[in-house]
């Protein structure tokens, strides 16, 4: 079986992507699977597709093996581009967020504005060797719409996460984290992921 690296060190973003891959006979291992600690990548582009970029080319170069990183940014449907966090979700005025200060900003924000129809914009780049390297910032590649809410989920937080309390599924109506594992890929992680990498599955030194 083909091994490929997934460059995140967040284990939830590793098993979601695993179990939508899992057709493709390929076995997906994380930075923490790795015996070289990874190096730190700034994550300063403007765009998910550009920082996706910057970290599979990172990982690539460091561990010498087919790298694929993704990154994701935060748009409110009706919002003025001022007001849309896109990449820079944590950080407002310059100012990086804890858990507990997102909550309150984004919650005040669905206070506001009522409501917020959001959706994270998903971009995949996929770095199989210096002459093989694949990217997309395709709409197939977004999430689902979903609502953001000015009320906390009543009892559960999870660290690195804080966000997921206020998010509601549009279809169920339920807060992210009452959904089950199937639901929540289905609205975090797009089939797009999936045909993404079908597209590339015959390419030399990926063979998916």
């Amino acid at each position: 079986m083909k091994k490929l690296l997934y460059g995140t060190g967040n284990p939830a973003k590793l098993e979601s992507m695993r179990r939508r891959l899992g057709g493709l006979q390929v076995e997906i291992l994380g930075l923490e699977d790795m015996e070289r600690e990874a190096p730190d990548v700034p994550e300063d582009g403007c765009t998910p597709l550009e920082n996706a970029r910057k970290k599979a080319l990172a990982y690539h170069l460091f561990y010498g093996i087919p790298v694929f990183s993704c990154d994701s940014g935060l748009y409110f449907e009706g919002l003025p581009e001022e007001l849309q966090p896109g990449v820079h979700v944590r950080t407002v005025n310059g100012r990086y967020l804890t858990d507990g200060e997102m909550l309150e900003y984004y919650s005040s924000m669905a206070e506001k504005y009522g409501n917020l129809k959001a959706r994270y914009r998903n971009a995949v780049c996929l770095v199989v060797d210096a002459e093989h390297i694949y990217e997309s910032m395709d709409d197939s590649l977004a999430s689902e719409f979903f609502l953001l809410t000015p009320v906390p989920h009543s009892g559960i937080r999870h660290k690195g996460f804080p966000l997921d309390s206020l998010s509601v599924d549009i279809k169920t109506g339920k807060y992210f984290y009452d959904l089950t594992e199937e639901q929540i890929d289905r609205v975090a992680v797009e089939d797009g992921f999936l045909e993404f990498f079908k597209n590339y599955r015959d390419y030399p030194g990926i063979c998916l």
